[in-house]
């Protein structure tokens, strides 16, 4: 992929031009056009060509087209548990109007979460378009869903990419998670029935399908920046990103190009974190213009117990979703894989149900026990591996997955913890003739604690840079029920006809939560800037669960902001924060400065560097910590100095004249002193700075979290800190 320099009018409309002229060949290689947020061409090149184009007078960057990931109700209802914010009645909105732009594998238009049904005309800023396809028409879309693209496979190894269609369900899903319509009586085959809604009902719904089963194309997604921001989304969801292991360099990734020339139009930009966790430093979508955000658990439970036989029953609570149709008394035979080992397996293949390791003549009718120790082979291949053997039933340990409802159908299967493990262990050894059985999913509500962090949810620190606090927000991203395509037989159990709504997780499901906030507070607040809207979700957050304690992780320890940024998201907190912390593109220029780009790389991804900027004199990492984020991180600290920040805030809370005090939470072996320690806001004086200072009594052999509350009696607006030493910075 090529991008050239927006300022040179000439090779806004010669790309092809350009490529006709340098290469020696007869065949078509451009494959699109970037245009509206910047200029630039995507093309079929061999790596001599690349380094052709890349001398071009003009061009300043060429890189490779990468292939991202999909980052693959309740959710609403839980998310409006009190929070230390009180709101006006006044103040309220369901995103009425407001468009929300997603990329992700397409929609299914049939699905009741896309219904208009008591819907306004579409908004005539709108300038989007329903592309056409051989299953997808013009009369598809309609006042919810309002736009509808595509972009081919240009390696043609997607048949289906030629409509915006859904085929694989990731999409449909987000969609209606972040805006879908009011469907009553939804369920997954009766579990977790209820009132089915997006976040931001009112919103609008336009699709970008540039993902399929294949991954998500880097050119595509470009493509669909370039469109979206043409056609007048007001924020844009994206459940995708690279993998931790393999991420481009800032300016090869394309979600951080696109997204900062939709950020420069006023776009909110809202990306997944990533599934890569409970693994620190795993993190993607970590530029500072992108709101990222991770996964966490609700408070509902969907349990598929093991009763044990024996003189006294015994339960043991498990996790997943399946249609058992075992007897509900415990009258299967119970063995572990282990004990069932065929002759040529080891014990570890047995003991973790590998394919092929199980003697059939020992569990034939049998429920098996098996460990499930983050091997190669997935819950589903040990499933195959049972049933081949004639068991009659699962039971994995992994106290990962146990917070994580799969869904098994109608082979009965659950996950439990190791520690429930034991119970079972201890009942195989102690008869001769041990029983069992695996009951049919019943969906548990109150479930406690809630929220946890997803052990799936990848964490901080970011690699981009330490200075700038990743992810940051958490949301539901745990069993999400929300709309499906139509046609899928894979997933219905026998007899059953496909799901209309589906149960997944990851912090794919966690980004629409928070897109739908954006659009609901871009609703109230049309002219607040992509920064103030960040924000404000960012400084409402809450770090309390439903027993009113500090929010743990799937492990029990008490989360961090390398897990969770500044806490779970609020639905109401971001409708009224009292301040926010605005950013200009300059700020974002400077960041980009601050981590060792040039005026070339910089043109990369901005769309228009100012006519005479330049980087600040002697940039460098630690400057990053002075951007006016809404957390703020320092790393390189040691016991010998202190650090300084400057922070801006503006007032938004609607009263003119008054007064923020400040609440310092500092851990131990941190002082941290504000100044001034109040902010007096009048009418003529609504935007005010402050200054943080930070010293350590002791070097830092940990990172240490703590925070900065501004107060006036009516908002609470908090911003996380995070300190790092020399000796624990990764950079």
């Amino acid at each position: 992929m090529g991008a050239a320099d927006s300022r040179n009018d000439s090779l806004r409309d010669d790309h092809a031009q350009i490529l006709t002229a340098l290469l020696k060949r007869n065949e078509k290689a451009l494959v699109r056009n970037y245009k509206y947020g910047f200029s630039g061409f995507a093309a079929r090149l061999s790596n001599k060509e690349a380094r052709l184009i890349a001398k071009y007078p003009g061009v300043v960057s060429v890189f490779p087209d990468p292939v991202l990931k999909l980052h693959t109700t309740r959710s609403w209802e839980f998310l409006k548990y009190p929070t230390d914010v009180k709101i006006d009645d006044s103040v309220n909105g369901n995103g009425d109007d407001s468009i929300i732009g997603i990329l992700d594998t397409g929609i299914w238009p049939e699905s009741a979460s896309f219904t208009d049904k008591g819907m306004t005309p579409v908004p005539s800023r709108w300038k989007g378009t329903c592309m056409k396809a051989k299953d997808f028409y013009s009369t598809h879309c309609n006042r919810k869903l309002i736009g509808a693209r595509y972009y081919n496979d240009p390696q043609g190894e997607d048949d289906d990419s030629g409509t915006p269609r859904d085929t694989v369900g990731h999409g449909t899903h987000v969609a209606s998670t972040a805006a879908g319509s009011t469907v009553a009586d939804a369920s997954y085959y009766g579990l977790a029935q209820g009132i089915a809604k997006g976040g931001s009902p009112g919103s609008r719904v336009a699709m970008y399908r540039v993902c399929s089963l294949f991954g998500c194309r880097g050119s595509a997604i470009l493509a669909a920046f370039d469109d979206a921001i043409a056609d007048g989304v007001d924020v844009l969801s994206l459940s995708l990103g690279s993998p931790a292991v393999v991420r481009p360099q800032v300016t090869e990734d394309p979600v951080a190009i696109g997204a900062f020339h939709a950020v420069e139009h006023g776009i909110i930009v809202v990306c997944s974190a990533g599934n890569d966790g409970p693994y620190s430093n795993t993190v993607v979508n970590d530029a500072p213009w992108l709101l990222t955000v991770a996964a966490a658990t609700i408070d509902r439970d969907f349990e598929s117990n093991v009763v044990l036989g024996g003189n006294k029953k015994v339960i043991v609570k498990g996790e997943g979703i399946n249609f058992s149709p075992l007897s509900k008394t415990p009258t299967y035979s119970l063995a572990y894989g282990e004990s069932a080992k065929t002759e040529s397996a080891q014990l570890v293949e047995a003991r973790n149900c590998h394919p092929g390791a199980l003697d059939e003549n020992k569990i034939k009718g049998k429920i098996v026990l098996c460990e499930d120790n983050k091997d190669e082979y997935s819950i589903s291949s040990k499933i195959d591996a049972v049933r081949e053997a004639q068991g009659v039933g699962i039971i994995t340990v992994n106290d990962q997955t146990r917070a994580v409802a799969s869904a098994y159908r109608t082979f009965p299967a659950t996950v439990i913890s190791s520690k429930d493990a034991t119970t079972i262990l201890q009942y195989l050894n102690s008869t001769s003739n041990p029983l069992a059985t695996i009951l049919a999913t019943e969906s548990v509500t109150n479930y406690k604690p809630a929220p946890r962090v997803a052990y799936f949810s990848s964490r901080g620190p970011s690699t981009l840079s330490r200075n700038i606090l990743k992810p940051d927000i958490a949301a539901p991203g745990v069993d999400i029920i929300a709309a499906w395509i139509g046609n899928d037989t894979d997933l219905a159990p026998s007899g059953k006809q496909p799901p209309q709504f589906n149960v997944i997780s990851g912090t794919s499901m966690a980004c629409p939560h928070v897109s739908g906030v954006a659009a609901t507070v871009k609703s109230r607040y049309p002219t607040w800037s992509p920064a103030a809207i960040k924000s404000a979700i960012i400084t409402t957050a809450t770090q309390k669960d439903n027993l009113k304690a500090s929010i743990t992780t799937d492990s029990g320890l008490i989360a961090t902001p390398y897990d969770y940024g500044a806490g779970e998201l609020t639905t109401t907190g971001p409708l009224q924060p009292g301040l926010v912390y605005e950013i200009t593109t300059t700020d974002y220029l400077n960041y980009l400065c601050f981590i060792g780009l040039d005026i070339t790389r910089i043109k990369v991804i901005s769309k228009t560097v100012p006519e005479g900027f330049t980087c600040p004199k002697d940039s460098n990492v630690d400057m990053i910590s002075n951007i006016n984020y809404p957390s703020i991180a320092i790393s390189n600290f040691n016991a010998k100095e202190t650090k300084n920040v400057t922070r801006t805030v503006s007032n938004v809370g609607g009263d003119d004249q008054t007064v923020y005090s400040s609440v310092v939470d500092a851990p131990s072996g941190v002082t941290v002193k504000v100044t001034p320690d109040k902010l007096q806001f009048t009418k003529s004086s609504n935007k005010l700075s402050y200054q943080v200072v930070f010293s350590l009594t002791s070097t830092l052999k940990e990172d240490a979290f703590g925070s900065i509350t501004w107060t006036n009696g009516k908002h609470t607006v908090r911003s996380p800190f995070v300190l790092s030493g020399k000796s624990n910075n990764h950079e």
